[in-house]
């Protein structure tokens, strides 16, 4: 069957424990369509299904089952998505009694990474994700995987599951994949050990899916790199070299987007590629101003930056750029030039007419000509709490051991430096 013919069903199950307010449901609803519609699946209809206890191996109650089903029936649906999470055996048990494909949202983003990755690197991280994510469905999601082999009469014991088989040629390709992934980051560590040795000052664009990363990319590049209305147009980073009026270069980096409820296996196989953050000079936080759940998206970002270890709250090397500022009114945009005109780290821009964009590169030229200051400090290994506070102000260079603790180089501003010095009670 034909993606573009797969008449799709969205089902946003409302958990009474973990309930959210009526415009996030709705933004989470919009957000499922649009990442149905890069797949090009032909959305039907969204239904919202209250929940007050979960049922264990459906999920949903008998009566909201059974409406589904006629819905099934009427609208001739072919695919059912349940834009949240749900176990294999829930999975299992209402794809018999639908009769139809069921996939969660976390298989939803997966396979829209695999659609999207070009790269080998995208592509291995893509493939680490989804065979980690079908890992944890075998868990007698199907029957044959209640199958048992192996093992004759005393001789060759109880032998195994068909589960424990599948599970451990996984584990097997696991292990591969992450082997050459080791690789992969190795020269990326490579490169970027070469571009601190020059050293050019690195600025990384992030910001959550389609808030406009990359077409502000091209507008300061001037480069052509793929910019659509739709969710993780692109995946793949980017790295682009800039000249500013009083900097010689600039490199600057395009992220992937984060999303809400961006699945642990995506995180946990795409912090190589966001480790350029961690490396970064300056972070610049893109954000969607038009859209009326920028608050929560904002706050998704900031909560995998900092379980990628980047502490956002008065971080010196973080500005916010609120774009799309075309699509307010202009009502809207005189209140928000009133609240962001105190401050010297938000920029108001329109990355498709280039209003605001020579104000942004000025602000980041005086943000770089800051001084900055590298320079060697050494730690015993009882400070390794300060050694924390380092890392989580990404501002080390490179570290290594000795007998004695830690040599750590690092580069920061005068502000941090004093700050870290006092922590240490160092004169």
């Amino acid at each position: 069957m034909s993606l573009s013919t797969t008449r799709t069903l969205i089902i946003h199950p409302d958990i009474k424990k973990l309930r959210n307010a009526f415009a996030i449901i709705s933004g989470s609803i919009n957000e499922a369509v649009s990442l149905s519609k890069s797949l090009k699946l032909v959305v039907i209809d969204t239904k919202v299904i209250k929940i007050t206890t979960p049922r264990a191996g459906y999920l949903f109650g008998k009566g909201s089952t059974a409406m589904v089903l006629n819905e099934i029936e009427e609208k001739e649906i072919d695919l059912i998505i349940v834009n949240g999470n749900i176990s294999p055996i829930q999975q299992r048990n209402l794809e018999k009694i639908w009769r139809v494909k069921l996939i969660d949202r976390t298989h939803l983003i997966l396979e829209i990474f695999a659609d999207r990755a070009a790269t080998r690197e995208g592509k291995l991280q893509v493939e680490l994700a989804t065979l980690s994510y079908q890992r944890t469905r075998l868990v007698r999601s199907w029957t044959h995987l209640e199958r048992q082999r192996g093992g004759l009469g005393f001789v060759g014991g109880p032998g195994e599951t068909q589960i424990e088989s599948d599970r451990r040629a996984i584990d097997n390709a696991i292990v591969k994949i992450k082997t050459q992934l080791l690789k992969v980051v190795k020269t990326r560590s490579l490169h970027r050990k070469s571009r601190q040795n020059v050293p050019y000052p690195i600025v990384t664009l992030i910001g959550y899916t389609n808030a406009g990363k990359s077409t502000l990319f091209n507008t300061l590049t001037n480069s052509k790199v793929l910019a659509k209305d739709m969710l993780f147009a692109t995946l793949d980073p980017t790295m682009r070299s800039i000249n500013l009026n009083s900097i010689d270069k600039v490199i600057l980096s395009d992220t992937v987007g984060f999303i809400s409820d961006l699945p642990t296996e995506l995180i946990a196989a795409f912090r190589a590629t966001l480790e350029e953050v961690l490396q970064s000079d300056l972070i610049i936080h893109v954000r969607d101003i038009a859209d009326q759940n920028n608050n929560m998206q904002f706050k998704q970002v900031n909560s995998i930056l900092n379980r990628l270890g980047v502490e956002t709250e008065l971080n010196e090397k973080l500005i916010e750029v609120y774009n799309k500022i075309d699509l307010l009114s202009a009502d809207q945009l005189e209140m928000l030039k009133n609240k962001t005109n105190r401050s010297n780290d938000i920029f108001l821009v329109s990355s498709t007419n280039n209003k605001g964009i020579k104000e942004l590169i000025t602000g980041v030229e005086c943000i770089l000509n800051q001084n900055f200051i590298s320079e060697t400090i050494k730690l015993g290994f009882d400070k390794s709490f300060v050694r924390s506070k380092l890392y989580q102000s990404s501002v080390i260079q490179s570290e290594k051991m000795s007998e004695y603790g830690y040599e750590i180089l690092v580069r920061w501003s005068k502000r941090k430096q004093g700050e870290f010095y006092n922590l240490l009670n160092i004169n």
